[in-house]
């Protein structure tokens, strides 16, 4: 078998996994009552008066994730230490890295589905409106890249703990961290408190996934804010092919 036929197995593989266990429905659910009330009861979408998913759709995107994304990714490598099956998918003819991808694709394509699901809420714009679906499509290019951001994240900390309680705490600290980065309180906060450094200020907000997601959320597919986030998901990943690496040497 060559490296995408192993990579193809292993995504199935994975895939199916969660269909067949109660966490791929409650994520579902829950992603998508979340997405129905934050955008017509809290975001203002009837109050606002426009036909556009910009400021009451897309902008909890972030904040959902940040709870949901660690949520699926956290059992990714976690799981197989803890049931003791990582040696054994390591001793099939397969490298690290195919399994590492497989299983990031796995979850990625999961974590599409549920934006897919949403389309209730484009339809519901659509209808009531004459909304610009260019810039609702560069809204979900965004957001699917932000979850796939916060998963390769999440891998990383599945890979370095047995325990999928401790992963979750540990990449929900870390997403936190990429959205307050660029939180206009916190750059206001930061930008009071050092007022000559401008240039730090700026260098922490670089770090934002908020700040690179508002591109897409005004319909603009900024190559930087792609890199950012495909940069973000390669880095991780890498980073997970290191230390399960060190386990299989272990």
């Amino acid at each position: 078998m060559n490296a995408w036929a192993n990579i193809k197995t292993i995504t199935k593989r994975e895939l199916s996994a969660y269909f067949t266990s109660p966490v791929a429905y409650v994520f579902i659910v829950i992603f998508l009552l979340l997405s129905g009330f934050f955008t017509f009861m809290i975001g203002g979408f009837f109050e606002r008066g426009e036909a556009s998913l910009r400021d009451s759709f897309f902008v909890w995107h972030p904040w959902f994730y940040l709870f949901l994304v660690p949520a699926v990714g956290m059992r990714l490598w976690s799981e197989e230490r803890r049931l003791g099956t990582l040696e054994f998918l390591l001793t099939m003819p397969i490298t690290p890295w195919q399994a590492i991808v497989g299983k990031f694709l796995a979850s990625w394509l999961f974590l599409a589905i549920g934006l897919v699901l949403s389309f209730p809420v484009w339809l519901t714009v659509n209808y009531l409106g004459h909304p610009d679906n260019g810039v609702i499509f560069a809204g979900y290019v965004g957001s699917l890249l932000l979850g796939g951001s916060y998963l390769a994240l999440t891998c990383i900390t599945s890979a370095l703990t047995r325990n999928q309680v401790v992963s979750f705490i540990l990449s929900v600290v870390i997403c936190l961290f990429l959205i307050l980065a660029g939180w206009p309180p916190v750059t206001n906060f930061l930008t009071r408190v050092l007022p000559g450094s401008a240039g730090l200020v700026d260098f922490v907000t670089s770090f934002s996934v908020v700040t690179h997601f508002e591109s897409f959320q005004r319909g603009v597919l900024d190559s930087r804010s792609v890199i950012f986030f495909l940069s973000v998901i390669g880095f991780s990943l890498f980073t997970t092919g290191v230390v399960i690496r060190s386990l299989r040497s272990n």
